[in-house]
């Protein structure tokens, strides 16, 4: 008979070599109930009796360790090797308190033995194992165990640069300085800042978490917080094949850039080009003539990105999107043939390709900056990107324009923060990398508002123009029309031009790393015997399916698709998706399991400040930037093409077209689920331990008296 009134376990004799041995000895002093480990299925020492000292040693076979640390059935066990003697008790009890702190809680953040080479499993399966180097008890895996089966990235920084990557991409560079200039200069870096401390980061933060200690993708991972919203990652997938569809494709225009910057002379530089018609006109030239022109006039960098790159004068708008251009399809093959490469070992491949990509932006913009500081009117363009304008605060667009920026800046929502982190050490700290990225993140769009601004006020200057906003434009025009006809004017204009498109190339194809390796880590881990051991084949599955669905946004109508897909397909859907997530996480998850979880991880739990940000602000800042996004919608505009009504029809069918997916599953799922309809919403409520809802604490321990 043991502690909890129920019969002890048969004993079964199996060779030594199958069995990890668990030690739990509380200390005798003191009668508690400690927690040995905050991870799925926790384990919990019994109330013992103060009428003789209780060891609770207990040994599992390997084969059924997930079963029995997740919270399933106990497997058959065997006790072994008890003390007798007040020696070894007094031994057993200095070895306990010193891997438990004497709380029963393993001190493993200090001292963890865990490598690279010895990680959990992508089923979150974590244990107490005997280490043959240290006599007290550690939270690591026994090596050889299926546990190390997962990937791992080969060093800590590979993680980083691959976050930062996904994190800092081309929005970065155009938007942030566009949208800082028009919504009040250096006064919107207030609205942003706070919007970033209690939205952008908490949430950024929680999903390094999740992923972390979970160890799984976008999909399999709502099975162990909350099965009723599995529907969300795969929601996450199909916006992310959304996103490709038309990102990659902006990647494949700086790949022909950068191929036409091969030449003595940039193209977009004179006029005297096929592509060209009676509307373009050096307006550098005739500025330095003090000659004028109207407002139909077009620089050569605009009618060689409209006329020559897109051709969209030969569409009339989103209703006749005409053929593919052949050069753009070559350019978007290119730049497929390079993701393929680098995503289809996972972490290996990619983790080693983002030493380049992830690094060699900012050794550019270093570049960039130096040579747009020492340009005439530079200071011009700098002042009109810092100087506040207070009276702007009191536009509610404004912070819907900083939370905006934030959300999708860091980039929560999207699956890539959780399959990226699935890949870390267990005792990773995900705290700091938080902040170390999201920081990096900050100061690099606020080190390119520099860059960008520095090039406007000296193109203001070439132009004779007194207000900066007469020569910028929104969206990626910034990039591939001001900033590439200010390159034409420089010293030594190939080489920029060459080391600018490189950088937009890399900025790219980092951020595309991150939204493809989502959908392939979530399912590889959802179907691991069907695509995770053909993972290659997947690879070149899906991104074969993408290539094909972006070849309609290399149609001479194709920047109106992609205006439309820019709008619709992320907006309201990925907040959408980020509400349910943190509403989900915190209050059916839980928010005390959720802090037992991080302080599994990094041997301390989160302050107040993270919990009501989890529980309540972040929650409040997503729906604030849903309603806000529904008040100030407008009609969309290209240029001078304005969009039909009927296209709005067409933006929500592909908003609702992920979104519905979460109701759908989460009804499919209520049909099929066996048992009452409440015991199915109660089990649809809970987290899933070896495919079934299952109590947190389930694990019934041998007591065995000395």
């Amino acid at each position: 008979m043991n502690d909890f009134g129920g019969a002890d376990p048969p004993v079964e004799k199996i060779g030594q070599e199958n069995w990890d041995t668990f030690d739990c000895s509380p200390d005798p002093h003191t009668p508690r109930k400690a927690s040995l480990l905050s991870a799925p299925g926790s384990l919990q020492t019994p109330q013992r009796s103060n009428s003789f000292p209780v060891v609770h040693r207990f040994t599992v076979h390997n084969g059924d360790s997930n079963t029995l640390l997740n919270g399933g059935e106990a497997p058959k066990r065997r006790v072994s090797g008890y003390s007798t003697t007040s020696t070894e008790k007094a031994k057993d009890r200095k070895q306990s308190n010193q891997s438990t702190n004497g709380y029963g809680s393993p001190k493993y953040r200090k001292e963890s033995t865990m490598t690279n080479d010895s990680l959990p499993t992508s089923s979150s399966t974590y244990g107490l194992v005997s280490s043959s180097e240290n006599k007290d008890k550690r939270l690591i895996p026994k090596q050889g165990s299926k546990s190390l089966e997962r990937e791992q990235w080969g060093r800590k920084l590979e993680f980083l640069l691959s976050v930062i990557g996904f994190a800092v991409d081309l929005g970065n560079v155009w938007r942030f300085p566009y949208i800082c200039f028009r919504n009040g200069g250096g006064a919107f870096l207030i609205p942003y800042f706070l919007m970033i401390v209690f939205g952008g980061i908490p949430l950024f933060y929680l999903e390094l978490i999740l992923g972390q200690y979970h160890r799984t993708g976008c999909i399999s991972i709502w099975g162990k917080i909350c099965p009723i919203f599995k529907g969300v990652g795969y929601a996450i997938c199909l916006m992310a094949l959304y996103v490709s569809s038309y990102y990659n494709t902006v990647i494949g225009w700086a790949v022909y850039y950068l191929y036409s910057s091969f030449a003595y002379e940039l193209p977009w530089a004179t006029c005297n080009h096929s592509w060209t018609d009676s509307r373009c006109l050096d307006k550098i030239n005739a500025a330095a003539h003090n000659q004028t022109w109207t407002n139909d006039t077009q620089s050569p960098a605009q009618q060689f990105f409209d006329r020559h790159v897109l051709e969209v004068y030969k569409s009339t708008g989103l209703g006749d999107l005409g053929p593919p251009r052949w050069q753009i399809v070559l350019c978007l093959f290119v730049v497929y043939f390079i993701l393929y490469f680098c995503l289809w070992k996972g972490v290996r491949s990619s983790g080693k390709v983002v030493w380049v990509t992830a690094t060699f932006p900012y050794i550019v913009l270093f570049i960039l900056l130096i040579r747009g500081a020492m340009l005439p009117g530079a200071s011009i363009g700098i002042s009109y990107y810092l100087s506040p304008q207070w009276h702007l605060l009191a536009k509610p667009t404004v912070w819907l324009e900083a939370a905006t920026q934030v959300f999708f800046s860091l980039g929560p929502g999207f699956g890539t923060l959780i399959a990226l982190s699935s890949y870390n050490r267990f005792d990773n700290n995900c705290y700091r990398d938080a902040f170390i990225t999201s920081v990096v993140n900050c100061l690099t769009s606020f080190m390119a508002g520099f860059v960008v601004f520095s090039v406007l006020g000296y193109m203001a200057h070439l132009l004779n123009k007194t207000d900066i906003e007469e020569v910028t434009t929104p969206g990626v025009g910034l990039l591939f029309v001001v900033y590439g006809q200010a390159l034409t004017t420089f010293s030594g204009s190939v080489f920029f031009s060459i080391i600018f498109f490189l950088m937009i190339i890399t900025l790219g194809l980092d951020s595309s790393f991150g939204g493809l390796e989502a959908v392939i880590t979530g399912f590889s881990d959802e179907y691991p015997e069907t695509i995770g051991k053909h993972r290659e084949k997947f690879v070149l599955g899906l991104l074969s399916v993408s290539f094909l669905l972006a070849l309609a946004t290399t149609t001479q109508g194709g920047v109106y698709l992609m205006t439309l897909l820019e709008v619709y397909a992320t907006g309201p859907a990925i907040m959408t998706v980020v509400l349910l997530e943190s509403i989900s996480v915190t209050w059916f998850y839980g928010i005390n399991r959720l802090c037992e979880d991080i302080k599994a991880m990094l041997g301390f739990g989160p302050g107040i400040f993270w919990r009501v940000c989890w529980t309540v602000i972040s929650p409040l800042f997503v729906s604030f930037m849903i309603v806000m996004s529904f008040i100030f919608t407008s009609n969309l505009q290209y240029g001078d093409y304005i969009f039909p009504n009927w296209s709005t029809w067409i933006g929500w069918a592909i908003t609702l077209s992920s979104i519905t997916i979460v109701p759908v599953y989460a009804l499919y799922k209520f049909i099929f689920e066996p048992g009452s309809p409440q015991q199915r919403c109660f089990s649809l409520l809970r987290p899933e331990v070896g495919g079934q809802a299952q109590p947190r604490e389930s694990l019934a321990m041998t007591s065995v008296p000395a």
